[in-house]
């Protein structure tokens, strides 16, 4: 079977007519029909049925009309392709992008790119706007692009995840504002901004945050918008404004110290970075899940260009010239796990208005002990940080939900224990014993579990989270001096617990009396006018009266070698109703986490949020700049069921502690939020 064979049969088969199949090839009609017979006499089957003046397709002649097409266009692009190979070039690799990738991420990229192929021969194409650089992809303009913004919204277009995007302020090395280490949009509104035009990708994510926040440019109180990017630079340097910019821009002019970034509260965490390209070449590439079509010369530069940049060791030109989906190493490539690094969500490049049509409001009280530094994660953190207002789900049945989220702070856990069980408080923060009693019903005639246990949030595997401390001048030395003294301890927390337990292992539990501890703790004035002994309490606060060098740790072993941990419970209902909001807030725990241990402001912003000793911060969570020797609290979100069944086994052998053995775990603990939370990254 020839080529011109089957072009000439495909016309004929088009039009059903060999008269004007002859018109078109340019060609007589017993040409024509010579071509269609030796055709046939080569497939030894007719590919007509002739009936009268009117001819239609036998099965085969239909099966080759379907097939035959792509026959015909694999030739047209091996002539081409070999073209090209006669005139010295291999292909051409056609790259769209925006200013500010092309002038600081490909120029490096495209070097090393043409360094390893220097037969490609690539051409960038800017677009000043991220909608015309869709439609360039889109109809094959370019064939892969680069943005910061997402595309999935798009079916004809794919998405790979090759990097991260920071967002910052930008001043001036003169601004005022120039020597902060970190701020917040908040602080300012009243300040003069410069913003790039509609369709910037800038512009699009500093828009698309306030949105979320509850915010609008508009509420900012002096703004002016240049036609291009590039006019910033002026603003910026002679009319002190203030600009909102990623890490990609004004590379040249911070490294020369002209302008400064300003690290963002509300853009803590990077965002993706992205590789483009029509899903027409990812099915020729058999990537991201598209089934694998024919490879040729063709697309094989844009192969090579996807394995550099994602820049995986040991991949070599030939590995990616294989075809099959089955083996194909760049299917592998593109597939495998990526590090679980915690971002923003990539906002799709189209704006929509902060105004919706929904009339559902979805209220969330969360219960916060933010002065606990070991929660500081599940708590503060996400606050300040705007995290959970990021991460809420706005699309599908949450299409113009309104949230109304509202952050209460405690100084202990026995007021999250009761507003959880009046149904005022939607999720807690809670140390080990309250998190068991949010859970266990308050007698036998109680309903169970009105909570879900979801995730942990830090943890101490020695148990030194809570401790006994006594004044120095006291002649107490070890536990077993308790008897018949009197310890002020905050009822319903994880000291609480920890004094139970300890007291009664020693078998002097009745001996001892527990006394509410109130505003002349030792966290507070350093002494105390009550008639107490000691004080039980949980970290930070027992390091805090250690520290101011009036109190000491009372002398003694571990007290029961349980360790301490806290967690994140969810009211049952409000988990079964909207489970993705319980995922929602997991995904913030884990970016603030995240943060937290790479941040290396962290501490000092923590300290300055709670208003507490930088040192005490850095001794009680740790952090990418704590002493790890001497750290009392680690990060941790993994449930742990043997540490929860050791803490009901000890606390129900103890009198009015008997309920908490009727805790269901396999009920109550919940760690398929966290699993989904987790695939998410």
């Amino acid at each position: 079977m020839e080529i011109y064979q089957l072009k000439v049969f495909l016309e004929v088969a088009r039009c059903l007519s060999f008269t004007e199949a002859a018109d078109t090839l340019n060609l007589t009609q017993p040409a024509v029909s010579a071509k269609i017979k030796c055709l046939e006499s080569n497939l030894e089957t007719p590919l007509f049925r002739r009936l009268g003046r009117r001819i239609e397709l036998t099965r085969v002649g239909e099966y080759l009309l379907e097939e035959g097409p792509s026959l015909v266009d694999l030739e047209t692009r091996l002539v081409a392709e070999i073209e090209e190979i006669k005139q010295g070039k291999f292909s051409t690799l056609k790259i769209g992008c925006m200013p500010d990738v092309l002038s600081s991420w490909l120029p490096s990229m495209l070097y090393e790119y043409r360094r390893a192929y220097p037969d490609v021969q690539t051409k960038c194409l800017q677009f000043d706007a991220v909608e015309p650089l869709y439609r360039a992809v889109k109809t094959g303009e370019v064939d892969i692009a680069v943005s910061d913004l997402s595309f999935s919204n798009f079916d004809e277009i794919l998405g790979l995840a090759i990097g991260s995007v920071h967002y910052s302020l930008i001043v001036s090395s003169s601004h005022q504002l120039a020597q902060h280490p970190w701020l917040s949009l908040k602080e300012l509104a009243d300040q003069a901004w410069v913003f790039p035009p509609e369709g910037v990708p800038s512009r699009i994510m500093l828009q698309k945050r306030v949105q979320e926040l509850g915010l609008n440019l508009t509420d900012f109180a002096q703004v002016e918008v240049v036609d291009a990017a590039s006019l910033m630079r002026t603003y910026l340097l002679q009319g002190h404004y203030l600009g909102f910019v990623s890490d990609l821009e004004f590379q040249m002019e911070c490294q020369a110290g002209l302008l400064r970034r300003i690290p963002l509260e509300e853009f803590a965490l990077g965002t993706p970075l992205f590789l483009l390209m029509a899903k027409r070449l990812g099915r020729a590439l058999g990537v991201m899940g598209q089934p694998a079509g024919r490879g040729g010369l063709g697309i094989e530069p844009i192969r090579q260009f996807v394995a550099m940049v994602q820049g995986r060791p040991g991949v070599t030109q030939a590995m990616l010239s294989q075809g099959s989906s089955s083996s194909n190493p760049l299917t592998t490539l593109l597939t495998e796990t990526p590090e679980k690094v915690p971002r923003f969500q990539a906002h799709n490049f189209l704006v929509r208005s902060g105004a919706t049509s929904g009339t559902e409001t979805i209220n969330l009280t969360i219960g916060t002990q933010n002065r606990t530094i070991q929660t500081v994660t599940a708590g503060l953190i996400i606050k300040r940080l705007g995290l959970l207002e990021h991460f809420l789900p706005r699309e599908g049945r949450y299409s113009g939900v309104q949230y109304r989220l509202r952050w209460s702070d405690y100084d202990s856990g026995a007021p999250i224990v009761a507003g959880l069980e009046a149904q005022q408080i939607d999720i807690g923060v809670l140390g080990d014993y309250p998190l068991l009693l949010s859970a266990a019903p308050a007698d036998s005639t109680a309903p169970a579990t009105g909570t879900r246990l979801i995730s942990f949030v830090a943890s101490n595997l020695d148990g030194t989270g809570n401790d006994i401390i006594v004044p120095q001048h006291s002649t107490l030395d070890c536990i077993d001096d308790l008897a018949g003294r009197v310890i002020a301890v905050p009822f319903g927390s994880a000291a609480h617990g920890m004094v139970m337990r300890s007291l009664h292992h020693r078998q002097i539990l009745n001996d001892v009396t527990l006394t509410s501890i109130d505003s002349t703790g030792p966290q507070r004035s350093g002494r105390s006018t009550s008639p107490v002994d000691g004080y039980a309490y949980f970290a930070p606060f027992h390091e805090i009266a250690k520290h101011r060098g009036q109190f000491r740790r009372l002398l003694h072993e571990n007290l029961d070698g349980l360790p301490t941990f806290h967690g994140v419970v969810i009211r049952a209902a409000l988990a079964e109703q909207y489970p993705e909001i319980a995922v929602a807030y997991l995904r913030a725990l884990l970016a603030a986490q995240y943060w937290y241990a790479n941040q290396p402001m962290a501490i000092t912003l923590v300290s300055r949020w709670v208003k507490m000793d930088a040192a005490i911060v850095a001794k009680t969570l740790r952090s990418s700049s704590s002493d790890r020797a001497d750290v009392v609290y680690l990060p941790e979100t993994q449930l742990r069921t043997d540490w929860l069944q050791a803490h009901i086994h000890q606390l129900g052998q103890i009198a009015g502690q008997e309920h908490l053995g009727q805790i269901n775990l396999d009920r109550w603990m919940q760690p398929e939020f966290l699993e989904r939370a987790i695939a998410s990254l």
